[in-house]
């Protein structure tokens, strides 16, 4: 077995025995202490739970999923065009930067009830929240990747007759997308949370919804099963921006693979 292929196979074996070792020692210590199954139900509880109440559990899934895709989708879109504005100007950057900073520093869950309040109950808060809570960590890396484009390399361009639009998509914009993609997978993850926050504070469907009847009713293992379904799909989704940028962003770290390997 060659060294590449021994450690293709660590780095999926390794999270998964980590994960195997984490719920054999919580099976474990629930049956050695007895704890109620109110307070932390076992694995094997949480499991019935979710083959319990499976399809419910799919349905609501399903609309956290939309809300959280569409709402993120925007957010790329919002977040990739602003971070070109801003990346592009330094006026602009010193303008818009600080009120951005301002923005992301309200709790989000602040944000929700007004936006229930605004489009009341549904699908449109859990989509506007998803964008609120993703799209910054986005304008932020892509204006970052393009304003710090080195000076060196702005003033050959320049002396090739590159105008500074030319600069901007044809340096500035390649040179951020390993940014753009890092920022992707923090902001899918924190995408989730804007929807469920916007499910527990008004929501008719939903996990967040899902999670808030099964704790009125102190159904702990059903909360944890919402909460775990809510995690394999910010695994899957985060898989997904991780191929995409391993794909189209190779380029970037071929260097440091080439380098570790000859170490």
């Amino acid at each position: 077995m060659t060294p590449e292929k021994r450690e293709r196979i660590l780095d999926y074996a390794l999270p998964w025995g980590l994960i195997v070792a984490i719920l054999l020692v919580w099976q474990l210590a629930d049956a050695v202490f007895k704890i109620p199954v109110f307070v932390l139900p076992s694995p094997v509880e949480i499991i019935q739970s979710f083959w319990k109440w499976r399809v419910p559990i799919v349905d609501n899934a399903s609309h956290t999923l939309f809300a959280t895709a569409l709402g993120f989708s925007i957010a790329i879109v919002v977040g990739l065009l602003m971070g070109i504005v801003i990346g592009s100007s330094r006026l602009v950057y010193r303008a818009v930067y600080p009120v951005l900073i301002a923005f992301n520093s309200i709790p989000k869950i602040v944000v929700a009830p007004i936006l229930i309040i605004w489009f009341g109950i549904g699908l449109v808060p859990a989509v506007i929240t998803a964008f609120l809570i993703s799209f910054f960590p986005i304008v932020v890396n892509v204006a970052a990747g393009i304003a710090t484009v080195e000076p060196e390399l702005t003033d050959v361009m320049r002396a090739l007759g590159a105008k500074k639009r030319d600069i901007v998509l044809n340096v500035g914009l390649p040179r951020s997308m390993p940014y753009f993609f890092a920022s992707l997978k923090v902001g899918i993850t924190t995408a989730f949370v804007g929807t469920i926050v916007a499910e527990f504070v008004g929501s008719n469907k939903g996990i967040g919804h899902l999670m808030t009847v099964a704790a009125s009713r102190f159904d702990t293992p059903l909360v944890f099963a919402g909460a775990i379904s809510t995690a394999i799909m910010g695994v899957a989704m985060y898989t997904i921006a991780a191929s995409i940028e391993k794909r189209t962003t190779g380029w970037a770290t071929r260097g440091q693979s080439a380098a570790s390997q000859t170490v």
